[in-house]
């Protein structure tokens, strides 16, 4: 049977949120592993999928007619450029419905690491009130006014981030080689610098790129001790950007203050993963997430009525939009 669109995230997703497809739209919803995908894809315009999940296989794509493969989120890894634009296949994504969710997990993780909320709840549960009370205020722990924080990837998301540091009275510094000074960056005054410039002076560090062969182990062993000695790590990119093992060790040995990581090299992250292994003090200046930055009801909303919107445009012969290949 031809469908409109073939759906690669569960129906009940689009049903816990109240943002279905348009009545009109005929939708089949299937497993990534489903084996009956490629048979699936040639009889459908328009594949719909979910950002996160394992790279596709170009072999899925050969001898379909698809007309659009559209993203619920800001990444496209998963689909092969090659691949799509050899059968000339628009692929588009949804820019700046998780800008708000992101933007408010960076502050809320950076906070949460240099005032140690979730160490102190520990130690109190472990009967250490008094003693983490005085440790605390004996080593002066800090919050985010005042601080130096440095964006790298200054898109629309590094932007959303930077302006709620700001709304923080923090100072704004970005790192983004693709990025000309912008109109985000001129009402922050944010000053752009060299990436080892802003390591070195930068209090909290949020990352916010894409994962690309340049971006890749971007931040290494090399990068994290460059770092300002008791400066927090933000790593919410994409799994590969950061050197795992470097930034467990740079926790281990007291150098970072702290490290917020929500995605990883492989996710779930395998129990071999270092940063699951990150023991002592440098455990509770570690906080995992499990890729849920940008996951709110209202972010989700937002996404699946903007891809929903853009399916139906294209399947109604006009040109899609927020096409990134």
């Amino acid at each position: 049977m031809t469908v409109d669109v073939l759906c690669l995230r569960p129906r009940a997703d689009f049903q816990r949120i109240g943002v279905e497809a348009p009545s009109h739209l005929r939708v089949e919803y299937r497993e990534s592993s489903d084996p009956t995908l490629h048979d699936q894809m040639l009889a459908t315009s328009v594949l719909l999928i979910p950002a996160v999940g394992p790279k596709l296989s170009p072999a899925l794509f050969e001898g379909s007619r698809l007309k659009l493969i559209q993203v619920t989120g800001s990444g496209v890894d998963r689909v092969d450029e090659g691949i799509a634009v050899k059968l000339g296949i628009p692929v588009c994504n949804v820019t700046g419905g998780s800008n708000s969710a992101v933007a408010e997990y960076a502050v809320t993780a950076a906070g949460t690491l240099l005032r140690r909320l979730s160490w102190s709840d520990d130690e109190i549960r472990s009967g250490n009130y008094a003693s983490f009370r005085a440790r605390m205020i004996a080593e002066n722990v800090g919050g985010l006014e005042g601080l130096t924080v440095g964006i790298v990837g200054f898109g629309t998301i590094g932007a959303a981030v930077a302006e709620a540091f700001a709304r923080a009275d923090c100072r704004i510094v970005y790192y983004d080689p693709a990025q000309e000074r912008s109109v985000a960056a001129e009402r922050l005054d944010a000053k752009r610098m060299p990436l080892e410039t802003l390591l070195t002076s930068s209090d909290v560090v949020s990352l916010h790129v894409p994962l690309l062969p340049t971006t890749r182990s971007l931040i290494g062993k090399r990068e994290l001790s460059a770092m300002k000695q008791g400066a927090v790590l933000l790593q919410v990119s994409r799994g590969g950007v950061v050197d795992e093992a470097a930034l467990a060790e740079a926790l281990q040995s007291g150098h970072l203050g702290g490290a917020a990581v929500d995605v990883y090299s492989s996710e779930p992250p395998t129990s071999e993963n270092p940063l699951l292994h990150v023991a002592g003090d440098a455990a509770h200046r570690l906080l995992l997430t499990p890729h849920i930055a940008g996951v709110t009801r209202q972010s989700w909303a937002f996404i699946f009525r903007s891809a929903w919107q853009n399916i139906e445009r294209v399947l109604a012969g006009e040109p899609p939009t927020n096409q990134v290949y």
